[in-house]
């Protein structure tokens, strides 16, 4: 079963990280800039927060917000749930869809080390069940057909 750390996420992935005092606006261009669409928030070196596409529309345009002066400590999700580099997609996946989320941090020791999205999620799991069918179709059609009766 794949681990967050390397399996779905890289060791040395490029990490996006922002401050609270940093406007939504100057957040949303760096998330445009790096194609992504969550951002953890630091605080120092210690994860604060997060802040997602989806906190953007219901917390600042929705609201009608000025994203020039609107801070990201003023729209981000406070101490967010976050996986470790050991823990298993398969749990990952399952936190995810019960609570929603797209994105979770990944930490080591409070510190962000990576992010984990719902779409790299499932494209390892895809690839794992493809793999599992394919052993079942070498054991079965392989081995219990392919043998010749005595």
């Amino acid at each position: 079963m794949a681990r967050i750390v390397p399996d779905i996420i890289p060791p040395t992935q490029d990490l996006t990280l922002v401050t609270p005092d940093m406007t939504v606006r100057d957040a949303a261009r760096l998330m445009r800039e790096n194609n992504i669409a969550a951002v953890m928030i630091v605080d120092g070196e210690r994860l604060s927060g997060i802040m997602t596409e989806r906190d953007i529309a219901a917390r600042v345009v929705a609201q009608g917000r000025n994203p020039d002066i609107t801070l990201v400590s003023e729209v981000m999700t406070p101490d967010p749930d976050t996986l470790s580099p050991g823990d298993m997609a398969a749990s990952a996946l399952r936190m995810m869809r019960e609570h929603n989320y797209r994105h979770l941090p990944v930490v080591e020791n409070g510190r962000p080390v990576g992010m984990v999205s719902i779409r790299d999620l499932y494209a390892v799991v895809q690839k794992e069940l493809e793999a599992d069918l394919a052993n079942r179709d070498a054991y079965i059609f392989g081995e219990h057909y392919g043998a010749t009766a005595s």
